[in-house]
């Protein structure tokens, strides 16, 4: 659209709002048609012309210096009327990640675009798993798509829920979908908020350790570079159909989980800490094969050299097991796939050693699923992994990953390897 018109438009949107200048572009005389508009909105501070003293009314506006404009009205919501506020919601929720971009607050600008908000991503992934039992196939294909909706109750308090759906794609018609999260938050303040329901909790580096459910009560503290969680209830990923033979827990154990540590821009240290109570018909994977309360306690670092290196890694221990098994992995990355930034990718290697009896459940960024063969037949196990991410588009990316060298007390593995192409939206 002309700049023109399009500024014409949004003073129309604005009749009403007070302005006392006169048009201060040189380009724009008193015989044109759109003269008041850009006096108007110039005045108002909504519009700005070039360093040259020009308006360039003829140009085409981009979505960028829309959104600025966008922007600028959002800041002077207090003088418009209730159908010209609901018209900029609408101009807000378009222009969403342009004013991000711009600075404008996340939190400010989930209020502009009403109570609901979408959000969600996507994955076709192929995975060749080094496995050791026949009953499990090696190769699969397989799709995802994950929904988040949110709803904003008041300025402290939402609801956010999230749908999911997985598909296999090889030998099977198989497709389910659940809710694997849905909890309500609310903030107290700047720094303490509490959320209750089903919700994602994560451990270790990337969340290599465990990452999905977990149902229950947490509490979160976060103070510029100090963070702090503390939670009470259930994990919930070892409930699911085709892991629960593989497990150390069985999703019926109260548990409790607390982590606190430092992110800065160049490094970050995390404390963790796990406990689970024996539940009544829990099945575990234990060492010495005897059901018992679990205790789990760890710590995850990561370092930034230069602009582009990073190193990482994170180590665990179980200590109510036979042998206090641990699992410990490290890695050094290279560059920062920005899946806003097309071309842009990271390359990571990654040596991993996992004790049979370490593992809590599915979760981990490499998908040949070491946990799989940490478990099987009580395995202890080592391996490499190469991992790597480009960002194709804007929002679309390629994630690939390579275990090779895997090496157990009583089985050796083949290699394994993973790609999927991922997009969020």
């Amino acid at each position: 659209m002309k700049k023109i018109l399009a500024l014409a438009a949004v003073a129309a949107l604005t009749a009403g709002v007070s302005a006392y200048a006169a048009n201060p572009f040189s380009d724009v005389t008193a015989d044109d048609w759109a003269y008041q508009a850009v006096s108007d909105l110039s005045a108002q501070g909504v519009v700005e012309g070039y360093p040259d003293g020009t308006f360039k009314g003829e140009k085409n506006m981009t979505r960028y210096e829309l959104a600025q404009i966008v922007a600028r009205l959002m800041a002077k919501e207090d003088q418009l009327n209730a159908e010209q506020q609901a018209t900029i919601d609408k101009l807000a929720g378009e222009y969403a990640e342009e004013l991000a971009n711009l600075g404008v607050r996340v939190s400010d600008l989930e209020k502009k675009v009403g109570n609901i908000s979408w959000s969600g991503d996507a994955r076709m992934r192929f995975q060749q798993k080094s496995i050791v039992e026949k009953s499990h196939k090696p190769s699969e294909w397989n799709g995802r798509i994950r929904l988040n909706v949110k709803g904003q109750v008041n300025e402290n308090t939402y609801v956010k829920g999230r749908f999911v759906n997985n598909m296999k794609f090889k030998d099977e018609d198989t497709s389910n979908t659940t809710m694997d999260q849905i909890y309500v938050h609310h903030q107290f303040g700047d720094n303490l908020g509490v959320e209750l329901g089903r919700f994602y909790m994560g451990m270790g580096s990337n969340d290599e350790y465990y990452g999905d459910s977990f149902d229950g009560a947490k509490a979160i503290y976060a103070d510029g570079a100090f963070g702090a969680e503390v939670g009470y209830g259930r994990l919930q990923a070892a409930q699911r159909d085709g892991y629960k033979d593989y497990l150390v827990v069985s999703g019926k154990e109260n548990t409790f989980y607390a982590k606190a540590g430092f992110n800065e821009a160049n490094y970050g240290l995390t404390a963790n800490y796990l406990k689970t109570s024996t539940a009544e018909g829990a099945q575990y994977i234990k060492k010495d094969g005897k059901a018992g309360d679990i205790a789990i306690w760890g710590v995850d670092a990561n370092v930034k050299l230069g602009d582009a290196v990073k190193v990482y890694g994170s180590y665990f221990q179980e200590t109510k097991q036979a042998g206090d098994p641990t699992y410990w992995y490290a890695g050094v990355q290279y560059g920062q796939a920005n899946r806003n930034k097309p071309g842009s990718f990271n390359v990571a290697a990654q040596y991993n050693d996992i004790e049979h009896g370490s593992v809590l459940g599915p979760t981990g960024t490499w998908a040949t699923n070491a946990y799989w063969v940490a478990a099987q037949k009580g395995d202890d196990v080592t391996f490499w992994s190469l991992l790597s991410d480009v960002t194709l588009q804007k929002n679309v990316t390629l994630h690939a990953e390579y275990s090779f060298d895997i090496n157990g007390d009583k089985n050796d593995y083949k290699d394994a390897y993973s790609f999927s192409l991922n997009y969020k939206f």
